[in-house]
């Protein structure tokens, strides 16, 4: 899986959001300011990365995910775990900890969800 630019995370999310959409449904969902011919580079870009696919209708393409957003966000997870903590999970969650992102009850609770696996 290719790592997107920031615009082209920004593009999955509102195509995540949606499921499907054309160009002009994805703008509606993206912050003002972003221009049609942008962000129709982009999801084409999105489609060469083997992000995106489209359904034809005329001259006109509706988009929609080939990637999960599930699968994305582990696959972030996991390189910034291991670019930034070490590959060390409990130097993550202490970073946040530490940084006041992530409380004792928060805490708590993902204790009780690991608990639960076991």
């Amino acid at each position: 899986m290719e790592q997107l630019t920031n615009k082209e995370e920004e593009v999955m999310q509102a195509l995540w959001t949606l499921g499907k959409a054309f160009v002009k449904d994805l703008l509606s969902e993206l912050p003002k300011g972003n221009h049609y011919n942008t962000v129709s580079t982009i999801v084409r870009n999105l489609e060469e990365k083997k992000y995106v696919s489209h359904v034809a209708y005329g001259k006109t393409h509706q988009y929609y995910p080939l990637v999960s957003k599930e699968d994305y966000t582990k696959k972030f997870m996991n390189q910034a775990t291991k670019r930034y903590f070490d590959n060390s999970y409990k130097s993550m969650v202490s970073f946040f900890a530490k940084e006041e992102k992530i409380s004792a009850e928060e805490l708590r609770e993902i204790l009780e969800i690991i608990e639960k696996k076991k």
